[in-house]
């Protein structure tokens, strides 16, 4: 189907081929190297981090981050959202980590951080907040009380690109963070990932890790040593840490997010403006529009009934359909994983009941694509349709 709003306008722009073709006339290499260590390092000064590691996805990302909380810290329990993307909650299953989940802040709709703080225990290994479709979920008191613990923190900002907390970005304030490249986000490098950190031994293991957990990824020569004199049966080029794969990215990928990264900040602005002009213009006693904007940076126009009404929903949707304008119900992620059959052994019978705010955002949320080139006029004529449905 062809839609007369998709959920995102086209975000590889013709001066980001322009960069590509400029990169192939030097007959270069095009798996990992120059340009993929050039983003890195640019990322991580824009994020405000000391390192940074390009992987293939936001998903591997998400896998390398579980997998050094499991070698680094031991299997036990890991605070999890229910409202993410798949990969979130795989990661901690694939990595022999038991997830906890939790309900969502409706202000945010990140981890409700007072029921985080409920469910610490000495089994607790990490907490794996997600800042969800660009808005901050964190407080001062949850940040305060893991480090109380010295609880790690794993930051999912795969939707968040420059979203802040008191000022400073998300990504910077736990042991590692994780960002997304795909299409649908902030900005794209036709596919990637990013895992950020100012924790130099997580940087070491996550070379380590994107590479078949092979040593010689790491750059640094006191980690390399470590393995290699527990090891002198093997041969220093081929010993492997960990059991991983292989989720290393291209030079090509890495020039078009070099590229777009230096476009990120005003298009981030634009977004701010668009969903602030949305959430204005939405009839207030039909939607929801109470979210907490301060820090924000939307990439989607969140659309939440404000009840629980299915014939009102299907009129919605209807009406969406009709003017063709995409949407997901659900948000991103299709809403509630508990509800997703590869969860469904580890979801309780009274889902409604225990998880009430992601539950209705599953069955009366939708997200609309928030992007740049929107025109005002757009924004308040979306509205306009939203509020003359009855």
């Amino acid at each position: 189907m062809t839609y007369s709003w998709p959920l995102m306008d086209n975000n590889i722009l013709r001066e980001d081929l322009d960069a590509v073709i400029e990169l192939l006339k030097g007959d270069p290499i095009l798996t990992q190297s120059a340009q993929v260590q050039a983003f890195e390092e640019e990322w991580a000064r824009w994020l405000g981090v000391k390192y940074s590691v390009f992987v293939n996805s936001g998903a591997s990302a998400n896998f390398i981050s579980m997998a050094i909380i499991q070698h680094r810290f031991g299997v036990g329990e890991v605070i999890t959202p229910t409202l993410a993307w798949v990969s979130d909650v795989s990661s901690v299953l694939y990595n022999n980590l038991t997830p906890i989940f939790v309900d969502v802040d409706p202000r945010t709709m990140g981890m409700d951080n007072l029921q985080i703080l409920d469910l610490l225990t000495p089994r607790t290994k990490a907490v794996f907040l997600t800042h969800v479709q660009g808005f901050n979920a964190l407080t001062g008191r949850l940040l305060e009380a893991l480090a109380e613990r010295s609880i790690p923190l794993i930051e999912d900002a795969c939707e968040s690109h420059g979203a802040t907390f008191h000022g400073r970005k998300v990504g910077t304030f736990g042991l590692m963070s994780n960002f997304s490249f795909y299409f649908a986000h902030h900005m794209s490098t036709i596919e990637g990932g990013m895992i950020s950190t100012d924790d130099e031994e997580v940087y070491q293991m996550a070379r380590v890790l994107r590479s078949h957990g092979m040593v010689r990824e790491a750059t640094s020569a006191e980690f390399r040593r470590r393995y290699e004199t527990a090891h002198p049966d093997l041969n220093p080029q081929f010993i492997f840490a960990y059991p991983s794969n292989n989720f290393r990215s291209t030079e090509i990928n890495a020039v078009i997010g070099r590229n777009q990264l230096k476009r990120l900040d005003a298009n981030n602005r634009r977004r701010y403006d668009n969903f602030k002009l949305f959430l204005n213009n939405l009839d207030t006693s039909k939607y929801r529009t109470d979210f907490a904007l301060e820090g924000s940076v939307n990439y989607a126009f969140i659309l939440i009934l404000r009840k629980p009404d299915p014939i009102f929903r299907d009129k919605v949707m209807a009406t969406l359909d009709t003017h063709g304008i995409e949407y997901r119900r659900g948000t991103a992620g299709g809403g509630n994983q508990l509800r997703q059959p590869y969860l469904r052994h580890l979801a309780p019978s009274d889902i409604s009941r225990r998880f009430p705010h992601v539950d209705h955002i599953h069955f009366y949320g939708f997200y609309i694509g928030n992007y740049p080139t929107l025109l005002k006029e757009q924004i308040v004529d979306l509205c306009n349709l939203l509020n003359h449905v009855e």
